[in-house]
Parts: structure tokens; sequence; C-alpha cells
């Protein structure tokens, strides 16, 4: 994964993170609400998201990379979120997907379009065989949009992330290639 894969749909363009959307990164986290079903404290100062996309960044350079893409709307060039995979396991042909959206662009179907770019990219790119997920179990839409893409739920992981001071249950999720598109 030397050369970062740009994506393009319909609406939007998945290109790199740079530095430069480091103040439409924070608004996005440090919408406490929102951030309760991401698994992370929200932002308090926009130094944190120039980190968070450094850390994407160096994805890239670890001996299983991940990939983080930033979520442009095409019509008005603005960042309305971020999709990726990470936790690539090569051997096992698996990986990991994470993801968030802006409160002002949620119910357009933005998500779903852009993790269908990354889910094909994934399967055909990577070769990846599975792909997983992992929801908090209240939150209702991302719940939705799982098995909209044909996530299939396998479980509930008890206690299994720790944020805003608490444990939370997650719900496993898995897509495997020869389901993909059947959705």
């Amino acid at each position: 994964m030397s050369d970062f894969p740009t994506l393009e749909t319909d609406r939007l363009l998945l290109r790199e993170l740079v530095e430069d959307d480091a103040p439409a990164l924070f608004s996005i986290h440090c919408d406490a609400p929102a951030m309760r079903w991401y698994g992370a404290d929200p932002m308090v100062d926009v130094r944190q998201a120039q980190r968070l996309i450094e850390s994407f960044a160096g994805w890239r350079r670890m001996p299983n990379p991940g990939v983080r893409w930033g979520i442009q709307r095409q019509s008005d060039a603005s960042l309305v979120g971020t999709c990726g995979l990470f936790k690539w396991n090569r051997g096992w042909r698996t990986c990991t997907v994470g993801y968030e959206l802006a409160r002002a662009a949620r119910g357009a179907g933005l998500m779903a379009e852009a993790l269908s770019a990354a889910l094909a990219w994934a399967f055909t790119e990577m070769q990846l065989n599975r792909i997983e997920a992992r929801i908090h179990p209240d939150n209702a839409a991302s719940l939705k949009l799982a098995r909209r893409l044909g996530f299939v739920q396998e479980g509930r992981a008890r206690e299994a992330g720790f944020w805003q001071g608490e444990h939370h249950d997650l719900l496993q999720f898995s897509l495997l290639r020869r389901d993909w598109g059947r959705a």
C-alpha cells in the first residue's frame, strides 16, 4: 500500500486525509452525542484531530497496514466523514471496518455509498475474504447500515470497548466475500 488508493463514487471522493482536514475532522469528533458510538472520547482540541490524521497516515506503514479515507462530497468538496479498514491480517485475509459521518450529512445514504466503494476495493485489492464490524447495540443507524450492506451478526462481545468512562458491549458482524453484493 504505497500509493494512497483514491476512490470515486457518484457523489463522493474517498481520498487521503490531509492536515487541512483537521478542522472538519474535529467538528465531527467533538460531537459528544455522536461519539458515544465511535469508541473514543469526544475531542476537545483541534490538535487531537491533527494527531488522528497522523495516526491514520501511519496505518499504511504498519506490518499489517490499514487505510482510512476522508469522505469528501463532490458537490462542494466538503469533508463529511471518514471510513477505513484496519487490523488487517494478511494470512487470514481479514480486517475490520470503521466509519463516522458528520451529523449534517446523515440520512442521505452517503455512508452506504462510501462503504460500498471501500468494501469492493477491499475484496479486490486487499484480497480479503472477511471484513468485520463491531457496533454498539444501541447504534440503530449503524446496525441498519451494516445489515443493508450484507453484514451478518455473529454475536455480542461483552464489555469489549471502553470509552467515555464506561465499558460497552459491542455486536460482532462480518461480511464474507461470497456474500458481497447479495444484500
